[in-house]
């Protein structure tokens, strides 16, 4: 036994080794051609995942949390407006309302998928709610048509949070296609991942795409001069290059990612781990594949010991963070989330993974099981 470590949770190393060749020209021509940020690279990568999404329009930023920043700007939300979202995340999606001075107003997940519980939006809904932020955890998608009908009813627009669920789909259609906004995070370790950081929102409002493009560049509608206020978030050349390269194999990929998890599905035999759930109307892109123990602690460290490394996401909700613990509304309890920290743990999971990998992982938990 030992704690060097054989099988990674993530590598996204092995992403660039997969596509070396094609990724290195991509780069080289960028830099040859001179032009770095906002160039022919970003505008083609940004026709191409939005079609690839399903939507007529994409705006390259700098990361997701830029992109669900400015889809809550672009949406008119500010200062003690409200954002109903969820506290099992990434602390990046309550960061972007805490840009905008809004206040999250957090409810509970599905027990089942850890996704937004679709049937504790309304009760949260107040005169001041602005926007619906769903969560799509993990790459299964939220349940989003009960949200949109409130949405509906209420004058409320809805901004996805796909930053986990490129490829992705609710009830046939890709993830970041049912909103006003679906926002992704480009960061090396997601399913399409960059080398640096990136994100891109998509739409189809023409409004609302022509509204974010002044945005993320200073209001400008011609340089230098700003016609409303912005900031400055750009996906960068280099990254919109590789990014083209890598869209390419994206559905390929998650096929794999699919492929790794019904492996482990089959393989680990362990009745007191609480394995996936993937609803009927999801098409999941695991992201990641997360697992549930009220042993999380120890099951980690039983497989750290093995050479198999492991990651949770998330330790601590983001409503019990002390640096947002005073700045949200918890409307109607968590409990669902609270022990979803404690238990949840991400398997390694990444295409590149080996039968040979998989089997050592699911065999050491069974191992674990036994004890």
């Amino acid at each position: 036994m030992t704690d060097e470590i054989h099988i990674p949770q993530a590598s996204p190393v092995l992403g660039y080794i997969a596509h070396r060749d094609e990724i290195d020209a991509a780069v080289a021509g960028v830099l040859a051609r001179g032009r770095y940020v906002l160039g022919a690279e970003t505008e083609a990568f940004e026709a191409e995942f939005a079609a690839y999404v399903g939507v007529r329009f994409g705006v390259g930023v700098g990361s997701g949390t830029d992109a669900l920043h400015l889809a809550l700007w672009a949406c008119n939300v500010g200062s003690g407006d409200e954002v109903i979202t969820v506290s099992h995340t990434a602390v990046a999606t309550v960061a972007a309302i805490r840009l905008r001075g809004a206040v999250p107003v957090l409810v509970d997940v599905d027990p089942e998928t850890l996704c937004m519980d679709p049937a504790l939006v309304e009760r949260a809904v107040t005169p001041r709610t602005r926007v619906i932020l769903p969560v799509h955890l993990y790459g299964h998608s939220v349940d989003l048509d009960p949200i949109l009908s409130v949405a509906r009813r209420h004058g409320i627009r809805v901004v996805e949070d796909c930053a986990q669920s490129h490829g992705a789909r609710y009830k046939g259609r890709r993830t970041g296609a049912h909103g006003d906004f679906g926002c992704f995070s480009f960061y090396p370790t997601k399913n399409l991942g960059a080398i640096g950081d990136g994100g891109m929102l998509v739409t189809d409002d023409p409004a609302l795409h022509e509204r974010v493009r002044l945005l993320r560049e200073y209001g400008w509608q011609r340089r230098y001069v700003s016609v409303i206020e912005g900031t400055n978030s750009r996906l960068d050349e280099l990254q919109a290059a590789i990014l083209r390269v890598k869209l390419r194999y994206l559905d390929e990929d998650n096929a794999k990612r699919s492929s790794h998890a019904a492996d482990y599905n089959r393989l680990i035999d362990a009745p007191a781990l609480r394995l996936p759930t993937v609803a009927a109307w999801a098409e999941h892109s695991f992201h990641q594949y997360v697992v549930r123990s009220s042993q999380r602690d120890e099951l980690a460290a039983f497989l750290r010991k093995r050479g198999v490394a492991t990651l949770v996401h998330y330790p601590v909700p983001v409503h019990l963070q002390p640096g947002y613990s005073s700045s949200h509304v918890n409307a109607g309890g968590l409990a669902v989330t609270e022990r979803a920290a404690s238990e949840v743990l991400s398997l390694p999971m990444y295409p590149e993974l080996t039968e040979e990998q998989l089997e050592c992982v699911a065999h050491a938990i069974t191992e674990w099981n036994g004890f």
